[in-house]
């Protein structure tokens, strides 16, 4: 019986990913942007939101709630134009996962991304779990998704990116011929090529270690402080390997977390940090793929 699961991946001998200008690493910075496209009874969910907020451990109620609705509400209104006026002051190319519905209802927002020349990726329709959607109604909402983003963005999403998925996701993604890359694994430090669907999936992986969703999680970041200096480390550790082996970093961002005032200097004392370095490539994630396609094309596998 086969085993859709590859426990092994690249092994003891990764590939050199030969980034441009001889990069040691590839950091790569993804904005999440949700608010507006979460669980809301006002959407027509049988319940509010409960994950990812100030709110650790929150119950969904089966009416409206206030207090969640407004810590989203603090992503779109103020969090995205903070991280938006950090992100472009120091030049830094930016992937956003843009929820199809959330982006629909901030055209501002939208257009700065776009004026930002920023990567919008789809983050799919909806910011809610897709584990017990059935495949046809996934597909269905893909299909839109697609569609809407390319009305309100001018173009058709290279990357996708559930985030919430279900069993079906990949499957779904591979289906297509209009989607460059997927994002939904945390399997490992660079790109790779997912074999168990119809084609090859490109999968350029996400993380959720270095990610400011741990701000709401137990176990989490306290302070801007622990922010930086985990992602310090993280970067610390993949410079030093990129001598030999250069791999990717991703860093996760959402307007709602990071976007607020006493987190966001941990980010900023970040990116000045890392922008201290030579042979450093900041890039899209759009780039990455392209560059992987280029550089190890699916029959190389």
């Amino acid at each position: 019986m086969s085993y859709p699961r590859d426990l092994v991946g690249y092994g003891a001998t990764p590939p050199h990913p030969k980034w441009p200008d001889n990069a040691k690493i590839a950091v790569q910075f993804v904005l999440n942007y949700e608010e507006g496209g979460e669980n809301c009874v006002l959407h027509g969910d049988p319940a509010s939101e409960k994950f990812l907020s100030e709110i650790v451990g929150a119950e969904a109620y089966e009416d409206r709630h206030l207090s969640m609705e407004s810590i989203y509400e603090y992503g779109s209104r103020a969090g995205f134009w903070r991280l938006f006026r950090l992100l472009t002051k120091h030049q830094i190319p930016t992937t956003v996962f843009g929820v199809t519905m959330a982006m629909q209802r901030h055209p501002e927002a939208v257009q700065a991304m776009l004026d930002a020349e920023w990567e919008i990726a789809s983050h799919a329709m909806r910011w809610i779990h897709f584990q017990h959607m059935d495949i046809d109604t996934e597909r269905k909402m893909i299909d839109e998704s697609i569609l809407l983003h390319k009305q309100l963005t001018g173009k058709k999403p290279a990357g996708w990116y559930t985030g919430r998925t279900s069993p079906n996701t990949l499957k779904l993604i591979a289906e297509r011929d209009d989607i460059m890359y997927c994002a939904d694994s945390y399997a490992d430090d660079l790109p790779y090529y997912e074999h168990n669907y119809s084609k090859p999936l490109l999968i350029v992986p996400y993380t959720l270690d270095t990610n400011d969703m741990r701000f709401a999680t137990p176990q989490g970041f306290n302070t801007g402080e622990h922010f930086f200096q985990y992602l310090k480390d993280a970067f610390d550790t993949l410079y030093e390997e990129g001598k030999e082996q250069p791999k990717m970093l991703s860093i996760g961002l959402h307007c709602r977390l990071v976007g607020r005032p006493g987190r966001i200097a941990g980010l900023k004392r970040f990116i000045e940090y890392v922008k201290s370095h030579d042979r450093v490539w900041f890039a899209t994630r759009e780039q990455i793929a392209e560059h992987w396609i280029n550089h190890f094309p699916f029959e190389e596998l």
